[in-house]
């Protein structure tokens, strides 16, 4: 499995980096592999004619600053919209397509894209680089349906049962309740809840999966978090990981 090859930290671009680039766009991802970012982090949504389209948001009022759904207009009309810096809405098999070597963290992000999803993995022939995840298991599920080998992260609900035996000290159950799955993909925090602790990640580590923590942009915190021993971040500021990650070596 390519997807977990390499040294760790993991260093997860989330939505590439976007400094000086539209998230989620080819030029974001470009620049986040030039800053050192290991895997690219990325979310898929259906277009109105069944394509998997790279957006995270369903509508498109916070990128493109206008109405309108994602799977309410085809993939070449929001080939058409305009997102800043020449960039604009690409598909996830021209993003596979673009960086061929690339490792990408794809969230699927409505239940139409779970199909098309796995059609441009398939095609680009990415099953091995690619780890699906999603808030929703059923979404993942219906993904991974015809990628029986590619990598999975559990959906929250999932994790509960592995979080409560870390928290009791009962391996066993962390063991069963994440068997199969390559890596937990969690917030430091849910509400008052603190879910990555070092006895959390000792407890991952041991079914099995590695730890990695979303959303982490400020530096201190990601020095703390690689102290527990957590195996990846995710963070919109890939570069300021990578640096850290340098010092720290």
């Amino acid at each position: 499995m390519r997807f977990l090859d390499g040294p760790q930290p993991r260093i997860i671009a989330h939505r590439g980096l976007a400094v000086g680039a539209p998230e989620n766009t080819l030029l974001a991802f470009l620049k986040a592999l030039s800053a050192g970012a290991t895997h690219l982090e990325t979310d898929v949504h259906a277009s109105a004619d069944g394509e998997a389209v790279v957006s995270h948001d369903p509508d498109l009022a916070r990128v493109a600053g206008r109405d309108g759904r994602v799977d309410q207009l085809a993939l070449a009309e929001l080939r058409r919209i305009p997102l800043g810096d020449g960039q604009t809405f690409c598909s996830l098999a021209e993003a596979l397509d673009a960086f061929p070597e690339a490792r990408f963290n794809i969230d699927i992000k409505d239940q139409r894209a779970a199909a098309p999803a796995a059609a441009a993995i398939l095609r680009a022939r990415a099953a091995d680089r690619v780890l699906l995840t999603s808030f929703s298991a059923a979404r993942r599920k219906a993904a991974t349906a015809a990628l029986p080998e590619v990598a999975v992260s559990p959906s929250v609900t999932e994790f509960v049962p592995a979080l409560i035996g870390a928290k009791l000290g009962i391996r066993p159950l962390a063991r069963r309740a994440l068997r199969g799955f390559a890596a937990v993909q969690i917030p430091e925090r849910r509400g008052p809840l603190r879910l990555v602790t070092a006895r959390t990640v000792r407890a991952v580590h041991a079914a099995g999966a590695e730890v990695h923590v979303w959303t982490v942009d400020d530096v201190a915190d990601m020095n703390r978090l690689l102290d527990l021993g957590v195996d990846g971040i995710v963070t919109n500021r890939c570069d300021l990981l990578k640096s850290l990650v340098d010092a720290r070596n």
